[in-house]
């Protein structure tokens, strides 16, 4: 028996089955029910009664919740203490970030953990694809990645922690036709002049799809940087599509923002190798799951 399986063991009550347990954990379905079985066998009983393509939490199960719960939390108070021990009086975590995340939630991220820990120095190191922060963390050059996909990612030999999902929204100029904080649909951007990313990112996508529908809006500026956007939102070039991590910059800055419906989103996760990881990496990974848990529950 291990921390892992009691983990699953309780996502899957908190989940109420196996296969929303696998998706919310990022796990494949057969792993999580491997993890339970030896589980199961190493107790002696069963935890669940399986009906259909559902469970039932046997009464075993039921007796085993707050022990269970009890048990991770120990483990989570040893881990903050062998981190005190451990110091966290210095050093460096090497983060690669997509430029997306890493305006949103890098910035809270880095603030708190700054707080907690003053003396350790966050280093990011860009990245523009899903793949690229996949190989600097794969390869040691970072020993965190933190990116944005069109869809969830499932590198093979890395731990992936997903953060949140990130609906994208519409960045204009103040005084036009755009209000704030107003939903608006994609036909609604006609004959609007779009400021785009390079084609192959999700941003390019949502506007190739807007000025595919034939309404006169068109594309009037392609940039490689994402800093460059904003810029050029205020100074009245175009309107952006970006995702909502830009929301509070972008108001900070005297732009309107308005969400789009219906929206792709952008899933946002942290990618890390499975073991090796320094304290402070390690520390700032669990402020990471700390701040997705807070998140997941306000959605």
């Amino acid at each position: 028996m291990d921390a892992r399986q009691l983990e699953y063991f309780l996502a899957i009550v908190e989940h109420g089955g196996f296969s929303k347990a696998a998706a919310a954990l990022h796990v494949a379905q057969p792993s999580l029910s491997q993890a339970m079985a030896n589980l199961e066998a190493d107790l002696g009983v069963a935890l669940f009664h399986r009906m259909g393509r559902g469970v039932v939490l046997s009464e075993a199960g039921a007796e085993l919740l707050e022990p269970s719960r009890r048990v991770l939390r120990d483990l989570a108070a040893v881990r903050d203490t062998a981190a005190a021990l451990a110091g966290l009086h210095g050093g460096t975590i090497e983060v690669a970030t997509m430029p997306s995340p890493g305006i949103e939630p890098l910035t809270t991220l880095i603030h708190r953990f700054a707080d907690l820990h003053p003396s350790v120095t966050v280093s990011t190191q860009a990245a523009f694809t899903p793949d690229e922060v996949i190989s600097l963390v794969r390869s040691g050059a970072c020993e965190l990645g933190l990116l944005g996909s069109a869809t969830p990612v499932h590198p093979t030999g890395l731990d992936v922690l997903h953060v949140e999902d990130q609906p994208f929204v519409v960045v204009a100029s103040p005084g036009g036709a755009i209000e704030d904080d107003v939903a608006i649909r994609p036909g609604d951007l006609a004959g609007q002049k779009l400021i785009a990313s390079r084609t192959g990112s999700l941003m390019r996508s949502i506007v190739d799809d807007i000025t595919a529908g034939g309404t006169g809006t068109e594309i009037v500026t392609v940039v490689d940087h994402r800093t460059s956007i904003l810029p050029l939102v205020i100074t009245g070039v175009g309107v952006a599509v970006l995702p909502s991590s830009w929301t509070w910059l972008a108001r900070r800055c005297g732009a309107v923002v308005a969400p789009i419906e219906p929206t792709a989103h952008l899933h946002v996760a942290m990618v890390s190798l499975p073991a090796h990881l320094t304290p402070a990496a390690r520390a700032f990974l669990a402020l990471t799951r700390s701040l997705a848990q807070r998140r997941a529950r306000d959605v």
